[in-house]
């Protein structure tokens, strides 16, 4: 029985040894390479890396939802992206306290739709911001191929933040004065869930000659439907 940090509750909880040996050999071997151009993240990973694809619908993240949802609901892939921070310029990037509130799309309707709004286009893909019942609903699993700490840019989170909602920027800067920080480790091979509206946070890399690259893949479950005109990415 793996012992659990509660996901709703606490917005997170950390899973290690979640994927088998071979396949994390093999993601790892995937990327070994830099990414191009000095990039430190991927969109549409699954397009450009069709092995992300087939381990993010793959019976071990099936069963490792199952275990943290404690609930037999099955779940799809709808994002991924490759997160590839080292201590080189360009690939060593911070990011101040978010909640994640867009979701990919196939394409922007002709007509507004009631609920969908802040729409942008990420890499070519159309981004909208939905209602925040479907952002509940959501789960992100972070697949680490590296060792992640506090020195090679863990995320730090606000347990529990996820369930205050959607929140302007003068409540997220009220949550991180009253609630503690946690910035968990995860051994490569492990995984971080999360609820996309917990607040999160990344710091540099101040580990030299380290790597963090990180397969961040969202799922939605199967019951989730979006409105007429509005369609999952993947």
């Amino acid at each position: 029985m793996i012992e659990l940090t509660n996901l709703d509750c606490d917005g997170y909880t950390v899973v290690p040894d979640v994927l088998p040996g071979t396949t994390l050999a093999a993601l790892q071997k995937e990327f070994a390479a830099p990414l191009t151009g000095g990039m430190g993240g991927l969109r549409n990973v699954f397009a450009a890396f069709p092995l992300t694809q087939t381990v993010a619908a793959s019976d071990t993240l099936r069963g490792l939802l199952r275990a943290v949802t404690e609930t037999p609901t099955p779940y799809r892939p709808v994002r991924g992206i490759l997160f590839d921070k080292t201590d080189q310029p360009g690939a060593n990037w911070k990011v101040p306290f978010h909640q994640d509130l867009s979701i990919a799309v196939r394409e922007r309707p002709a007509l507004p739709v009631t609920g969908y709004e802040i729409w942008s286009s990420k890499d070519g893909v159309p981004h909208v911001q939905p209602p925040v019942s479907v952002m509940e609903r959501l789960i992100t699993v972070r697949l680490h191929l590296d060792p992640c700490d506090a020195e090679t840019g863990a995320l730090r989170v606000l347990p529990g933040s996820h369930r205050l909602g959607r929140l302007a920027p003068d409540a997220v800067a009220q949550a991180r004065r009253e609630i503690g920080e946690a910035v968990p480790a995860v051994e490569a091979g492990g995984a971080f869930v999360f609820r996309p509206l917990l607040l999160h946070a990344s710091s540099p890399m101040i580990r030299a000659r380290a790597r963090r690259r990180v397969l961040h893949i969202e799922y939605a479950p199967t019951d989730l439907t979006l409105p007429n005109g509005v369609n999952w990415h993947t």
